[in-house]
């Protein structure tokens, strides 16, 4: 899983130079492995009204669902920016993923001068679940 994980990272930097930053200047990337075995990537996409931008991992999400369909598994979660001291996935961003994740998904970024894998539970101790 090691070096699928550093391919999905490079994937992630990859999508990176797309971004669309044009006011903050903060590029990031994501790449995701599903379950099936597919990649899908995103990049954050900003609006000059910034609560309507979008980020890098929701957006690789997001793509995954429309192609998979709604039973669509993450089984990791890769995520690169441009910042040289590295980014986490926002609040926002860790709902979604765990909406989409098992206790095995794994979340890998660049943070504080060091790669960090961390598993999604630990990353959103206590999410919210819908329960019906």
């Amino acid at each position: 899983m090691e070096q699928e994980l550093k391919e999905l990272f490079s994937e992630a930097k990859a999508a990176m130079k797309k971004a669309y930053a044009p006011y903050s200047r903060f590029t990031v990337g994501a790449a995701i492995l599903t379950a099936e075995g597919n990649i899908f990537k995103g990049c954050n996409v900003e609006n000059a009204s910034l609560g309507l931008t979008s980020c890098a991992e929701r957006n690789a999400i997001f793509s995954a669902v429309q192609q998979e369909g709604k039973e669509m598994k993450l089984k990791a979660v890769a995520i690169a920016c441009d910042n040289q001291s590295g980014v986490s996935p926002c609040g926002a961003c860790r709902q979604v993923i765990k909406e989409f994740s098992d206790k095995e998904t794994v979340v890998i970024y660049y943070f504080n001068g060091n790669f960090q894998t961390k598993k999604i539970a630990e990353l959103l101790p206590d999410s919210f679940a819908f329960e019906s």
